[in-house]
């Protein structure tokens, strides 16, 4: 049944002129951190003069800018090819930590997470035997990229370190990441252990969505205070340079991650806020300071050249309403809600010049998720630029006879429908027609049977009129023969 409305409503979306190009199944999705996913895209490109804003040059071998809300990429250069990732590793490892845990834990260190990190390698100087709490674990990770603390939390979480890394692949698989492999917690040097600028953002796309990890991240300076399991107190400055009061600072940032090793160079994840829009930079494979230099040039462009809008805002050809199903006088079809719309939700990032009128919609039919049938992608030139879902209208409403009870749906009390305080009554119209055929039925069929009743006994009684009107023929003459 399902289907065959959404077959309907493709019919009248065709005739009214819709840019429909593709209708298929999508692939469930949990909804969702974030609940929009953008497509993967193969590679970004843009075609100068065409409406898209021209970048600026960066040195990095490899980079990705990417709204953080839509999924959508404003700029991407070798974005699909692998590289070492070094320590920005660590943001899947914080993610996994927070989805896996409570921040009270206690992350107790064993001989393997301390000693089983290269010597010389970033650490807070942990030792054997002594625990910290998962919160604190995950400040130390973040801030001071501490080796030995994201063995230990992976260790904590998973019972060993290969086990994590079996955990951090499939979650990167669920984000959408087809080109990351890891092998360990912490990004130390392994030829199995790698990802592309564009996983990455969508690493640090689920990283962002965290309320607590964007506040744990974005934190300049923390100290770890001493405790029983602990002894020793020590101030953490945050590494990455971008912060305020740092030698590449830089406003709108509101956190980030670095990385380093010889095989992977400079490696940088950021994220900054700024004119409405939330965006992540990833570059890979740079030279000091270019890794910081670019990020600001990238962010700068994003921020001066691009803006958010509301799909439903210009987006009207998806809305159907009741009355364009039954064409009445009647408000109990004319003035309702729409039976489909553009979820208000949905939003795209465009540069500030282009038109909606030059995007290419496809819409993508769904039926995995309750109230909603379908979704539209957007695109420009190619390129992904956000998406909108089409929603049915909530069919959970509580529907009742007249004169019933009704259920409030805040409270769960019963409540007498004549005396609510908004005088609306809700009326299920299907229960209604069906009664009303019912009865206009009963009703043919006893007009019906009192016709047939009524024929057959005027027939009867035009027999016996006809026999008394033939017995006057028969007169006082009859008994005479002439």
């Amino acid at each position: 049944m399902k289907k065959l409305f959404v077959f309907i409503i493709i019919l009248f979306l065709i005739a009214g002129n819709i840019p429909v190009t593709v209708f298929a199944d999508e692939a469930s999705s949990e909804d969702e951190a974030p609940a929009q996913t953008a497509p993967s895209p193969a590679e970004f490109y843009f075609s100068p003069g065409c409406g898209w804003p021209e970048a600026p040059d960066i040195a990095p071998e490899g980079a990705v800018l990417m709204d953080a809300e839509s999924g959508a990429v404003l700029y991407g250069k070798n974005m699909n090819k692998t590289y070492y990732p070094a320590s920005i590793t660590k943001i899947m490892t914080c993610l996994l930590a927070l989805e896996n845990s409570s921040l009270d834990e206690m992350v107790e260190f064993s001989s393997n997470a301390v000693f089983g990190i290269d010597r010389g390698s970033s650490n807070v100087g942990m030792d054997v035997g002594q625990s910290i709490t998962m919160e604190e674990a995950i400040y130390c990770i973040m801030l001071a990229s501490a080796n030995e603390v994201a063995a230990a939390v992976a260790e904590h979480i998973s019972g060993s370190v290969d086990s994590f890394a079996e955990l951090m692949n499939e979650r990167a698989k669920q984000l959408g990441c087809k080109n990351t492999h890891f092998v360990n917690a912490n990004g130390l040097p392994n030829e199995d252990h790698y990802t592309t600028p564009y996983d990455m953002a969508l690493i640090a796309r689920a990283f962002n969505s965290s309320d607590t990890l964007r506040r744990i991240a974005g934190t300049a300076n923390y100290e770890i205070k001493a405790t029983p399991t602990q002894p020793d107190t020590f101030l953490m400055p945050n590494h990455h340079k971008m912060y305020p009061n740092k030698d590449y600072a830089y406003e709108p940032v509101t956190w980030g991650k670095t990385g380093y090793t010889v095989a992977a160079g400079n490696t940088l994840v950021t994220c900054a806020r700024n004119n409405g829009l939330d965006l992540i930079c990833v570059v890979m494979k740079s030279e000091n300071p270019d890794h910081y230099t670019d990020t600001r040039k990238l962010f700068e462009y994003g921020f001066n050249n691009f803006k958010k809008v509301n799909v439903a805002e210009y987006e009207k050809s998806y809305d159907l309403g009741c009355a364009d199903f039954f064409a009445t006088g009647s408000s109990i079809f004319g003035d309702t809600d729409n039976v489909i719309s553009i979820d208000s939700s949905g939003k795209m990032i465009l540069p500030i010049d282009l038109p909606f009128e030059r995007l290419t919609s496809k819409i993508i039919y769904v039926d995995d998720v309750p109230g909603r049938i379908a979704t539209v992608n957007y695109s420009f030139d190619g390129n992904y630029v956000g998406n909108a879902r089409i929603n049915v209208a909530d069919s959970r409403v509580t529907t009742f006879m007249f004169g019933a009870p009704v259920s409030d749906n805040k409270t769960g009390k019963e409540k007498d429908i004549f005396n609510m305080k908004d005088n609306v009554t809700y009326v299920n119209v299907k229960k209604i027609l069906f009664i009303a055929g019912i009865a206009a039925g009963s009703i043919i069929i006893i007009f019906a049977a009192a016709a047939f009743f009524k024929s057959y006994n005027f027939s009867g009684r035009r027999r016996r009129d006809i026999k008394k009107r033939n017995s006057r023929y028969h007169s006082e003459f009859d008994k005479f023969h002439f």
